[in-house]
């Protein structure tokens, strides 16, 4: 009877153990599963706010594109990386190592949409700035045909605005018929029936930009009647075709010069209005327009 009793106890004490190790792993089980489930929905959040964080950089990409007549391709293609990080967190698995891979990445892009947003805004500025000058001077140009000493102040202080373009710029252009005596003097005229020739004169602005060497502009002279005076020969530039009246060639050492050319008649001067262009290979950098009587 004592031995039955034993093993009845021994049992129940074996059961005991069993049902202990049953509860105690249903329970680390049930444990695991939740803090999986809570890793997991952390992560998801985690990977939620830096998808929210990379839509919202690529916004200020989108904007910034937007307001950029021409686009700057640093623009473009930080906005192009910033997509494809997207595009590959979307469907990335949600993990620690491949979750903090991801936030570098957002944080290095961060610091770098930092400077080109900086830079683009002090472009958009210094494009202002110019573009207001450059419309101030193209209306003076045309408004005033008499070189003055107004006039030669005011140039000069453009002339210093525009170091900023990487382009040379004229100023003080002008025009006026002259005789030529046999002595080689001139003298201004405003009769188109004494005029020897056609004078054109401008400044080169200082350009610190602009490397020193030979250079050339291309003068274009246009009588009453939209005939191109001198040389009537054609250049072309892309798909761009310029006809002008000389080519004028200089040495240019980094500081203002000025340039005298001249033009002779195709047959007689006519009378009326007269335009001087001065290009830069395509592009008009200044004009000026005077009258024969």
């Amino acid at each position: 009877m004592e031995n039955s009793n034993s093993k009845n106890i021994g049992l129940k004490i074996a059961l005991g153990i069993l049902l202990a190790l049953f509860l105690g792993t249903g329970f680390y089980t049930s444990k695991l599963y939740k803090e999986k489930k809570e890793n997991e929905a952390t992560l998801t959040r985690e990977k939620e706010q830096v998808m929210a964080d990379l839509s919202t950089m690529a916004k200020q990409y989108d904007v910034a594109i937007l307001e950029n007549e021409d686009t700057s391709e640093k623009l473009v293609d930080a906005r192009e990386r910033i997509q494809g990080l997207m595009d590959s967190l979307k469907i990335s698995q949600n993990s620690v190592n491949s979750l903090w891979r991801y936030k570098k990445r957002f944080l290095a892009l961060q610091d770098e949409m930092n400077v080109i947003l900086a830079e683009n805004d002090k472009l958009k500025v210094e494009n202002s700035l110019l573009a207001t000058t450059l419309d101030s001077t193209s209306v003076q140009l045309a408004e005033r045909t008499v070189f003055t000493d107004s006039l030669l102040v005011q140039n000069t202080q453009l002339a210093e605005v525009v170091e900023n373009a990487a382009i040379l710029q004229t100023v003080n252009l002008k025009g006026f018929g002259v005789i030529e005596r046999s002595s080689g003097k001139l003298i201004p005229t405003e009769r188109a029936s004494r005029s020897d020739k056609i004078r054109v004169c401008f400044t080169i602005a200082k350009n610190a930009l602009v490397g020193a060497g030979d250079k050339e502009l291309y003068v274009q002279v246009l009588d009453p009647k939209n005939n191109i005076l001198g040389a009537n020969e054609q250049v072309q530039f892309e798909d761009v075709v310029l006809n002008y009246s000389l080519i004028s060639k200089f040495n240019y050492e980094n500081r203002n010069l000025n340039i005298c050319e001249f033009v002779a008649p195709n047959d007689e001067f006519e009378k009326g209005r007269y335009i001087v262009n001065v290009f830069n290979e395509k592009d008009l950098v200044s004009s000026s327009e005077f009258t024969l009587k």
